[in-house]
């Protein structure tokens, strides 16, 4: 196997860890993991930045260990950015194409791009920023479900947009936090989106889908319909809420909370719920026994919050009735025992937990669901490699890129 430079790189920073990963784009459309770093993150809270130093320092810990897996140098990067600062929102525009009542003509792509510029006008206040413009369809003369309108007649064109959005401050942090590195930001990315990029197919989209990424600050979500993002959101509540609820329940301190969360995850579900774990005490306080029923107590009423929290935007999106592929969890949180079937029961669909794709030498270590936001950045950089490459037939995808203010 050979592999084309240059080389994609992913930097995805979160509330519990940081990932750096280093990939080759192959030869048959699929990345060659050339080195990964992992590092404890450090500086944030509830998903954003909240001490710049350390952020950095945990950050250039994942960048070097993957240099020096790689045993090549990163300058450059795409970068995830979450929080429940993240809004989405849907939005119209329309652009006439004939002059004079009944007048008709041939859609040009001058119109397109007018159209989807009308869409963008939405009011945005000045702390916040357009993330992505992403299509859901278009319509020539209220004929709605076109994907590509390019040399169709009618008299006006419309085009249905979804539009994410960030906080300009908790962005720019993030872009700061990795110039600091010494690493240029190619894009950000709104994590939820590269996940989904990871871990769905083109047919879970058709059909219907909601990508669910449990980090450790908040919950992503976003909701596919008809090939097209139809709804994101983001949930303030994540793995931490499930560790610091172990902390306080079992009065013991947080590093020994989070063992004691990954150890009711990995446990064996044929023993007996009064199998018992030892827990250590806070300060000089003794160690005790406690039950993996006890445990239970403690995680589940935290899983059934958060679920319904995602049923709840799931019934926002309008799609809830929609999903032929159900739900899929993504996230470290996903693999928080039994969360899947207790997710299937509440919601009445199918649910599964999804695992990045699109390497060719996935390793059982990136195969975790916990790096779908890292192993998506990666597929997005490449993506936008191969549309810079092609000549023809990308013009759609140039247009998008352009109304961001970032011509590829």
């Amino acid at each position: 196997m050979s592999y084309k430079g240059p080389y994609i790189i992913g930097l995805d920073m979160g509330s519990v860890k940081t990932c750096a990963l280093i990939c080759l784009p192959g030869e048959i459309g699929k990345l060659h993991i050339a080195g990964l770093g992992v590092a404890e993150s450090r500086g944030w809270r509830k998903g954003v930045i909240a001490n710049l130093d350390l952020a950095v320092l945990a950050l250039k810990k994942a960048v070097e260990a993957a240099e020096s897996a790689a045993g090549v140098p990163i300058d450059s990067a795409y970068v995830g950015v979450a929080g429940s600062h993240i809004h989405g929102v849907n939005s119209r525009g329309a652009s006439t194409l004939g002059k004079g009542p009944g007048a008709q003509r041939e859609v040009t792509r001058e119109d397109i791009r007018n159209a989807v510029q009308m869409a963008q006008g939405i009011m945005l206040p000045e702390d916040r920023q357009m993330l992505h413009v992403l299509p859901q369809e278009f319509l020539v003369d209220s004929q709605d479900g076109i994907r590509d309108p390019l040399g169709m007649v009618g008299g006006r064109l419309e085009v249905n947009v979804h539009i994410v959005t960030a906080s300009a401050t908790a962005s720019q942090n993030v872009v700061t936090a990795v110039n600091r590195a010494g690493i240029v930001v190619l894009d950000t990315v709104f994590e939820g989106l590269a996940s989904s990029d990871a871990c769905l197919g083109a047919d879970d989209r058709e059909l219907g889908v909601a990508l669910v990424d449990i980090g450790g600050g908040s919950t992503e979500l976003v909701v596919f319909h008809q090939g097209t993002v139809r709804h994101t959101a983001v949930i303030p509540v994540g793995g931490e809420h499930f560790t610091n609820d172990i902390a306080v329940g079992l009065r013991t301190p947080i590093p020994e909370a989070e063992k004691m969360k990954k150890a009711w995850g990995e446990r064996d579900p044929t023993k007996p719920a009064e199998t018992l774990v030892e827990v250590q005490g806070v300060g000089d306080r003794p160690s005790r026994v406690v039950s993996y029923a006890m445990l239970s107590e403690i995680i589940e009423p935290r899983a059934c919050e958060l679920i319904e929290l995602v049923e709840a935007e799931l019934t926002r999106s309008g799609c809830d009735k929609q999903l032929g592929a159900g739900v899929v969890l993504a996230g470290g949180g996903a693999k928080l025992g039994g969360l899947a079937v207790l997710a299937e029961q509440m919601l009445g669909l199918p649910v599964r937990i999804g695992s990045p794709a699109g390497l060719d030498n996935m390793a059982e270590t990136i195969s975790d669901p916990g790096f779908a936001t890292v192993v998506g950045l990666v597929g997005y950089g490449n993506r936008l490699r191969v549309l810079r490459d092609t000549q023809d037939g990308s013009w759609l995808g140039k247009v998008w890129r352009t109304l961001r203010g970032r011509e590829v």
